[in-house]
Order: structure tokens, then C-alpha cells, then sequence
């Protein structure tokens, strides 16, 4: 699958640390090669519609969706702060 990013998640990306950004291009890989690997224990958003996160850490979340051959990833960061703008 091919990756499409928005801008929120570009901007997001940019203000990570370079472990976590480390982080982000590991689940990246993991999410490419399988969207369902059990290690990003990837669950769909509770009141969203067709909005998934994937967990990159304790502390860390990813949010994307999936259209057609494209995963558009929308945003990254602290658990909080991207649940609340997904």
C-alpha cells in the first residue's frame, strides 16, 4: 500500500523528537507490509467514521484511513493531543 500524507501529519511529524520520529517510520514500515500486525494494535476511532490509530509507543498514537490502495496517514503524536484531532 502506498502512503499519502496530509499536512497535519507532516506538521506533526516535524515537531517530533528523532527517536520518536525513529519510532513513526517503524510503525510506517510495520503498516505498509500489513495493516493488521499485532504490534501497532491498530483499532478503529470510537465515533469516527472510517478513522483508525495505531499505537507507537505507551505515549504515542497515529491516525490514518484507508482508501482504496492508499493509506492517508492524518496525524502523529502524544496519545492526547491526537485522539482529540484525529
Amino acid at each position: 500500500m502506498e502512503f499519502l500524507f496530509t499536512e497535519q501529519f507532516e506538521q506533526a511529524y516535524e515537531k517530533l523528537t528523532g527517536f520518536e520520529k525513529q519510532g513513526v517510520r517503524k510503525a510506517l514500515t510495520l503498516l505498509g507490509g500489513n495493516p493488521r500486525h499485532p504490534g501497532l494494535r491498530i483499532k478503529k476511532m470510537q465515533r469516527m467514521k472510517d478513522i483508525w490509530e495505531a499505537r507507537l509507543s505507551r505515549r504515542m498514537r497515529m491516525t490514518f484511513e484507508m482508501s482504496g490502495g492508499f493509506i492517508v496517514l492524518r496525524n502523529v503524536g502524544e496519545h492526547d493531543k491526537v485522539l482529540k484531532k484525529p
